[in-house]
């Protein structure tokens, strides 16, 4: 009978997945199979089925030596510029003994451990290195200044930081000195710091040698004092469905959030993600996009280690060294934002780069112009680029486009759910599922939704409701044929050139200014970015003359630079409704007419 049901049943019928018959439901994989241990024989449930098989219940650190025992010798990592290879056994090697050093210096299962720098190889390495020794990974952003990472280490229980010595205008070691005084008196290993008690290593990620810091030689050094066994022994103590990474993301409540993902939910949104592209171990993806996202880590990282695939990676975003990385190393798929591929486009030496390799890749982060899809299917031939849609929140992805299909649904679509994943259009007032062509929340439920939000259990009950669906915040709809599509935000979250900016985080910020009375901030639209940042303050007597400039000279020093408001009007008083709420969209108007008139 069950086989009955489930050849009757059309999924296509049902894009949602709302009226899966409950026999279906009940039959669909109830031995919880991977996909590799799904019969040959037996068809696999439709997509969205309740228990569709996941591709791996292994971790990530068992995942790398699974693929170094199938082909150790084939390429994992490659820099370029630094002219840095390294096989998957050169990759597993380094990280194995990298865990055994952090194994050393007092690091257990359990404990946090943040990375603060920009696309390094040892970026790499301190992710594989953690996750073999179920140490969770805090992912700080490269950009971040004082007063954010003040926040971050003390919100995130932090008992390793690993930093650079400084990215563009950011020193760390000096914004290090400045919080952690102690690295300069205290042993290694075992700081006492009253401001972060939790805090007791500070790693640097080179060679260099710094006051109150352990370097990289110096941690393989310790790790290969260590016996095998001490791996093996961490093993013991987590599996796939603790938290390996913490990723930090702001919202409404204007805080940022340590949003916690387990070995489970990215190494499967890395393959399921993977797939969309049709990866394979012949596939060399260009990665100019940051590590510290999901972006980077999952749709990069994880899509690449579960298909063996190759990683080119570009340290810093720069049209020129993309372009020069995809001619020279044959690379067939490249990831980036919209404006990423706008640049490289217009690069002055385009037509000089071979990208007559380039297939597929990902665009992602914000939405493209049909134009620039044109140009990138034909002119860098990625006829099979897709689009990606989720959150951090989803590890991150839960739509994705194909690799078949057209223009149209690239441009105006964020595909379908992928088959592990229940996603719904819910109306955000009452809760009922939206039919085909209704607007709702874009929400989704499966193996991909996160832990939870680090230690803030009232925000987690905020963004998973009680059936176990992750809210979105953005508005979207289903078409007849199962595709989404997100027309609008609930927030008033800003995406400036793929950057996710939360307008109260810039609020409560500037409020920080002594001559600020209140702030109110916006998105403007732009060319260039999408959106850049607009910011409308009052002022407390005796600041009347506080400009722009003013404001954001006080800003550039103290708040992540694309975080910094562009634009600043100073207005006597903000539209209110009768309510007295302030009413944005009225001021996302007048931004567009102040800086149209040139004001």
């Amino acid at each position: 009978m069950a086989v009955d049901v489930m050849s009757s049943y059309d999924p296509a019928a049902d894009p949602q997945g709302i009226n899966i018959p409950e026999e279906i439901a009940a039959i669909t994989n109830p031995e919880h199979l991977t996909l590799d241990q799904w019969p040959k024989d037996k068809p696999l449930p439709p997509r969205g089925a309740p228990d569709y098989p996941l591709h791996t219940e292994l971790t990530i650190g068992e995942y790398l030596r699974k693929q170094t025992v199938v082909d150790g010798d084939h390429e994992f990592v490659v820099y370029p510029d630094r002219d840095l290879r390294w096989t998957y056994a050169d990759f597993d090697r380094r990280t194995d003994e990298l865990a055994k050093g952090l194994l050393a210096i007092g690091l257990e299962p359990g404990d946090h451990l943040g990375v603060w720098a920009r696309n390094i190889p040892d970026w790499l390495t301190f992710m594989y290195a953690s996750a073999k020794i179920g140490v969770v990974m805090v992912t700080v952003n490269p950009v971040y200044k004082s007063h954010e990472l003040d926040y971050v280490l003390k919100q995130s229980d932090m008992k390793a930081l690993c930093v650079i010595d400084a990215f563009r205008d950011v020193n760390y070691l000096e914004i290090i000195r400045e919080l952690v005084p102690e690295t300069l008196t205290q042993e290694r290993g075992r700081l006492e710091s009253e401001t972060y008690p939790m805090l007791k290593s500070i790693i640097y990620m080179g060679p260099e040698k710094h006051r109150g810091c352990y370097s990289v030689p110096e941690l393989i050094l310790l790790g290969s004092y260590m016996p095998d066994d001490s791996l093996r022994e961490a093993e013991k103590k987590f599996d796939n469905n603790d938290v390996v990474m913490m990723q930090y993301t702001s919202g409404t409540t204007g805080f940022p959030k340590g949003v916690m993902l387990t070995h489970r939910n990215i190494i499967n949104d890395g393959f399921f993600i993977g797939e969309g592209q049709r990866l394979g171990s012949e596939d060399r993806i260009t990665l100019p996009v940051p590590f510290f996202h999901c972006f980077g880590c999952v749709l990069g990282v994880m899509a690449s280690l579960t298909h063996r695939s190759t990683m080119i990676i570009v340290e810093q975003f720069d049209p020129g060294l993309v372009l020069q990385a995809v001619s020279r190393e044959q690379a067939t798929a490249l990831y980036g934002v919209p404006t990423m591929f706008i640049a490289e486009l217009n690069h002055p030496n385009f037509e000089s780069f071979d990208l007559s390799h380039l297939r597929t890749g990902i665009m992602a982060g914000s939405p493209c112009p049909p134009e620039t899809m044109h140009e990138v299917m034909e002119r860098m031939n990625m006829r099979e680029v897709t689009i990606c849609y989720g959150l951090t929140e989803t590890s991150p992805v839960f739509t994705q486009t194909s690799v078949n299909d057209d223009v149209e649904h690239k441009c105006t679509t964020v595909g379908l759910a992928h088959p592990p994943i229940i996603a719904r259009i819910i109306d955000p007032v009452d809760g009922h599922t939206c039919a085909p062509g209704e607007p709702g929340e874009l929400c989704c439920k499966g193996y991909n939704v996160m832990k939870g939000y680090y230690k803030m259990p009232e925000a987690t009950a905020e963004a998973i409701d009680a059936d176990g669906f992750l809210h979105s915040g953005d508005l979207g709809m289903i078409d007849e044929d199962g595709y989404y599509r997100v027309t609008g935000r609930i927030k008033d979250m800003i995406i400036r050139g793929g950057e996710n900016i939360y307008p109260l985080e810039i609020e409560n910020f500037l409020l920080g200014h002594p001559g600020i009375l209140d702030a109110q901030v916006v998105g403007i639209p732009d060319a260039k970015y999408g959106e850049i940042v607009g910011a409308f303050i009052r002022t407390r007597p005796g600041y009347e003359g506080l400009t722009e400039a003013d404001v954001r000279e006080w800003a550039i020093p103290r708040i992540a630079r694309y975080k910094v408001p562009k634009r600043v009007f100073v207005v006597d008083d903000f539209p209110m409704t009768p309510s007295m709420k302030v009413q944005k969209f009225k001021l996302r108007e007048m931004a567009v007419e102040l800086v149209e008139a040139g004001k």
